[in-house]
C-alpha cells in the first residue's frame, strides 16, 4: 500500500487551525494526529509515513477542530493527574490549570497521619475529575463527589465504573446540590479535604467558542460576579470540615480576592491563601477550618 508523509499534513493543519483562531494550533494539530495514529504526541516522529485513509481520517478532525470543536470532545478525553476522563457534549472539560489544585489536595493529604483514611468531599464534580483523581492517588480514602446536573453525572459515572474496572477505589457519586443545608449530613464535622471547581464565570463575560457553545451553561455561569454558587456552598463546606480539614475552591481570575474575603468574612476558616495558575493568574483560594 502506497504510504504518504504525515509531517506535511500536520504543518498545514497547524495553518488551518491558526487561521481558524485556535489558540494552540500546533500542540492541537498533534494532538489529533497522535489520537488517530494511537500513539503519544511525544512519538509522532517515529510514524514519519501513514495510510492515505488514514490522512483522511486526521483531515476531517482538523476541519472539525476548526470549527472551535473542543479538542477534547474529538479525542474523547481529557486528563487529571494520572487518569484520563471521559468527557464529551453534556460535561464540563477539565482544564490543565485545575491539576494545581489537585496537586495541592494531595500535598494536603500527605500532611495526615498516614495510619488515618481520609474523608474527601468533591463539591461540583461534573466528569467526575477530581473526585477519581484523588481517589486514584490516594486509595485508601473514602471520595464522595457531589453534581446536580443529571448529564454531567451520567458522565461521572461512566468514568467511575472505569476506574473501579482499572482497580480503583470506588468514590461515591451524589445527585444533590452542593447549596443544600442537609447535604452529606451524615458526614458533618467529619470531612479532612473539600475540593470544588465549581460554575464561576460572569455572566457577561465573553467566552471562546469552545467554551460558550460546548460547556453545559450550568457548568459555568455563577451570576453577575460569578460568586452566586461559591456564596451558597461555603455554609455547606464549613459544615462538613473537622477542625484543622481543609479546602480548596477554583474560581475566575476577576474573583480571587472576593473569594478571599467571603471566606475570612465567614468567619470559620484561617490560613486562607489566594493560589496563582502557571500563568500568574489567581486560581484557587485554600483554607483551614479553624
Amino acid at each position: 500500500m502506497t504510504r504518504v508523509a504525515l509531517r506535511p499534513a500536520i504543518n498545514a493543519a497547524v495553518e488551518t487551525l491558526r487561521a481558524a483562531g485556535v489558540h494552540s494550533p500546533q500542540a492541537d494539530a498533534e494532538h489529533l494526529a497522535a489520537h488517530v495514529l494511537g500513539v503519544e504526541r511525544t512519538r509522532l516522529a517515529l510514524t514519519p509515513l501513514v495510510a492515505p485513509d488514514t490522512l483522511t481520517e486526521y483531515r476531517a478532525l482538523v476541519d472539525r477542530r476548526a470549527q472551535r470543536i473542543p479538542l477534547q470532545h474529538l479525542t474523547g478525553t481529557a486528563a487529571m493527574g494520572d487518569i484520563d476522563l471521559a468527557v464529551g457534549p453534556g460535561v464540563f472539560v477539565p482544564r490543565p490549570e485545575t491539576e494545581l489544585l489537585f496537586a495541592w489536595a494531595l500535598a494536603q493529604l500527605e500532611a495526615l497521619p498516614h495510619d488515618h483514611s481520609p474523608i474527601v468531599v468533591d463539591l461540583c464534580t461534573g466528569s467526575g475529575a477530581l473526585a477519581l483523581a484523588i481517589a486514584h492517588a490516594r486509595p485508601d480514602a473514602d471520595v464522595h463527589a457531589v453534581e446536580i446536573d443529571a448529564a454531567a453525572l451520567r458522565w461521572a459515572r461512566r468514568n467511575a465504573d472505569r476506574c473501579i474496572a482499572d482497580g480503583d477505589t470506588p468514590i461515591t457519586l451524589h445527585a444533590d446540590d452542593v447549596t443544600d443545608p442537609n447535604l452529606l449530613s451524615e458526614l458533618t464535622g467529619r470531612v479532612d479535604l473539600v475540593v470544588a471547581n465549581p460554575p464561576y464565570i460572569p455572566e457577561d463575560a465573553k467566552l471562546d467558542p469552545e467554551v460558550a457553545d460546548h460547556d453545559p451553561h450550568l457548568a459555568l455561569f455563577g451570576g453577575a460576579d460569578g460568586l452566586d454558587v461559591i456564596r451558597g456552598m461555603i455554609p455547606t463546606i464549613t459544615r462538613l470540615l473537622r477542625t484543622g480539614g481543609a479546602t480548596a475552591i477554583e474560581h475566575d481570575d476577576a474573583n480571587g480576592s472576593d473569594l478571599a474575603a467571603l471566606l475570612g468574612k465567614q468567619g470559620d476558616f484561617t490560613d486562607i491563601v489566594e493560589h496563582p495558575d502557571l500563568a500568574g493568574k489567581p486560581r484557587f483560594v485554600a483554607a483551614i477550618r479553624s
